[in-house]
């Protein structure tokens, strides 16, 4: 919180740099950055809960987003993310027990050119099977 002004105009990219390091908001991090910007805990919490891109339970080391959007829906993202759950034993949303993988689903990546579309960490990856997402991530399938 050092790097940025006391300022609440810095709460979301406060709350993003936690975010990233910590993979996760915890309360007790809400509760400083809501302390160190002089703001109510609601206020904090509101930001937290807005932004998909936030979480208040952690994250794995390595997110995969799957785009259910209608490009990436028609070829075949539906069966990628069943594959991956698979793969992964657990359901979309959810993170493997040893804290590696988070599987989640979004609406849409902004590249249905390379539908179906997937994310892996800051990677976008189009056209793949779940196995090869898998591979690119570092898992063995």
């Amino acid at each position: 919180m050092d790097a940025y002004p006391a300022n609440p105009r810095f709460l979301l990219p406060i709350l993003q740099d936690i975010q990233h390091t910590e993979r996760h908001l915890s309360t007790d991090a809400m509760k400083a950055v809501a302390r160190y910007l002089d703001v109510p805990d609601s206020k904090v919490y509101a930001v937290a809960t807005f932004y998909k891109s936030l979480s208040l339970t952690p994250k794995g080391e390595v997110e995969i987003k799957v785009c259910l959007g209608t490009a990436c829906h028609l070829r075949g993202a539906g069966e990628i993310v069943r594959g991956l759950e698979g793969a992964l034993g657990v359901k979309a949303g959810e993170t493997t027990a040893d804290g590696k993988f988070s599987l989640e689903t979004v609406n849409c990546l902004g590249a249905c050119a390379l539908a179906p579309v997937v994310m892996t960490g800051e990677t976008v990856r189009g056209g793949m099977s779940a196995a090869q997402i898998l591979e690119a991530a570092g898992a063995k399938s």
